[in-house]
This record gives C-alpha cells, sequence and structure tokens, in this order.
C-alpha cells in the first residue's frame, strides 16, 4: 500500500512537471545571431501600398520597403528572404517567428510599443503642403490668398482647415485622386497631402512639380522587431545611421517617392 503510494505521488510529480514544461513560453534565441546562422533575413515588407511596396510588371515585389530590406540583408552579408504581409498580419508574423524583421511602412505608436521594439527612422512619411518650386511658401501664413487642394476629410484637410488664413482658399476633392488632378491641371497653387501621394504626382512627370513646403503632421517610417534583441537593433540602426550619411537611402527616396531624404530624418 505505501509502495502504491509513492508510486502514485511519483506519477503526479512527473505529470504536473510535463504540463508546466508544455505550457512555459520557448526561449527566443538571440536574432542576430539566427540571422548571421540561417545566412538569410526574413522581411515583412507591403505588397499592396505603393511606392513603399507592391508587385512589378514582373509579379517580383518593388518599392522603398523592399529596396531597404535588401540594404539591410547586404550590409550583414545574408540573402534577403521577402515576405509580402497586409497591415493586418505584419506584426503577429514578427511575434510568431516568421520574420525577423518588419519593413512595412510602420510607423510608431503607443499601442505597437509595448509589443515590439522600433529602430531608428529609415524612411519620411508625412503630410505636408506642397506646392511648385516657383511658389513661396514655408508656413501657414504664406498661404494667404492661395488656393490649396484637399482632400475631402483627410487630416490634411482637418488640420488645415485649422491654420489656414481666412482668405486662403480650400478646394475640396473627394478623393486623392481627385487632389492629383487638380494639382496637375493648376486648378489650385498647392495641394495638401501626403508624401505618398506627392509621389504618385512626380511619378506622372508634370511639368510643374510639388516640392514639399511645410510639414501638418510628419510619422515616419521604422523598422519593427522582436522586443529584447539589443545585438540586432544595434546593428540595424548602425546600418541605417551609414545608408543615410553614404547618400544609399537618399538614393532610395529620390528613386521611390522622387525627393531628397529629410535632413531631420
Amino acid at each position: 500500500m505505501k509502495r502504491r503510494s509513492l508510486f502514485s505521488l511519483a506519477l503526479a510529480l512527473a505529470t504536473g512537471l510535463s504540463l508546466s514544461m508544455v505550457g512555459a513560453p520557448e526561449a527566443r534565441a538571440n536574432g542576430l545571431e539566427t540571422v548571421m546562422s540561417s545566412g538569410t533575413l526574413r522581411v515583412a515588407v507591403p505588397q499592396d501600398f505603393p511606392p513603399f511596396g507592391s508587385v512589378g510588371s514582373d509579379m517580383a515585389p518593388q518599392g522603398y520597403d523592399i529596396d531597404m530590406a535588401k540594404l539591410i540583408a547586404e550590409k550583414l552579408g545574408v540573402k534577403a528572404e521577402i515576405v509580402p504581409v497586409t497591415s493586418a498580419n505584419r506584426i503577429p508574423y514578427l511575434q510568431t517567428n516568421k520574420v525577423d524583421l518588419v519593413i512595412s511602412s510602420l510607423g510608431k505608436n503607443p499601442e505597437r510599443d509595448a509589443v515590439i521594439d522600433f529602430s531608428e527612422p529609415y524612411a519620411p512619411f508625412y503630410n505636408g503642403v506642397f506646392a511648385p518650386a516657383d511658389i513661396e511658401i514655408s508656413g501657414a501664413e504664406d498661404l494667404s490668398g492661395k488656393t490649396i487642394g484637399v482632400t475631402r476629410g483627410s487630416i490634411e484637410d482637418l488640420e488645415l482647415t485649422k491654420i489656414a488664413p481666412e482668405d486662403a482658399t480650400l478646394k475640396r476633392y473627394e478623393d486623392n485622386n481627385g487632389t492629383i488632378s487638380a494639382f496637375l491641371s493648376g486648378q489650385v497653387d498647392a495641394v495638401a497631402t501626403g508624401n505618398v501621394v506627392a509621389a504618385a504626382i512626380i511619378e506622372k512627370n508634370p511639368p510643374k512639380r510639388p516640392e514639399p513646403k511645410f510639414l501638418i503632421k510628419n510619422s515616419p517610417c521604422y523598422v519593427g522587431m522582436n522586443e529584447n534583441e539589443p545585438e540586432l537593433m544595434a546593428k540595424v540602426n548602425e546600418i541605417i545611421a551609414e545608408a543615410k550619411s553614404d547618400g544609399s537611402l537618399n538614393a532610395i527616396s529620390e528613386k521611390w517617392l522622387g525627393i531628397p531624404l529629410p535632413e531631420d530624418l
């Protein structure tokens, strides 16, 4: 009887230990070491958000974020594995170890900052006022007497309404295409929009190119990675800093956004 009781106790302890091990979270390996040992950097990129990420005529991914992913992989001396994602699944892909980095026009906010870490910014993403080079605008007060095109209900519409002089005319269009057409046809002196929309205008090679005049809201893009990866973070930030210094990041900005990399990025 005593032997049977001891056996039952041992079995219960063993079962409890097994269950606790199953429920315990798996320890995450060092991110940088994993990338270097595998020889592959897995990067989540957008597939439906040009010019940051889309599918080209050759069905290959292309865009600002794809070039950035390839740049980081090249500097690490590894192969870039491009993993197309959506806005909804890009962070879950990171958290479930399907990718090593997220380079997907990712902005920083408190909710995301609570679950992942962010590099230094690598790409401009902002809303502002754009106009041709021969129109002098440096702030909201310079919009006096001018006509500015905006997309109705956009953040630019809401914010510019608060700060525009009384004698500035805001022409509202139902979508970005309407705002673009208004600029191209000369119906407005300037447009208040995002730098991505401005890039779409520049891509049409208009006689007057929209140049950034002043910012309305700034929300640059960051590389996302899992928390507690100091070595990977340091290396990515080192590569970004070098790319800013040697002009390679500016070349990517010129290629996909049609404008130089902002000096204060």
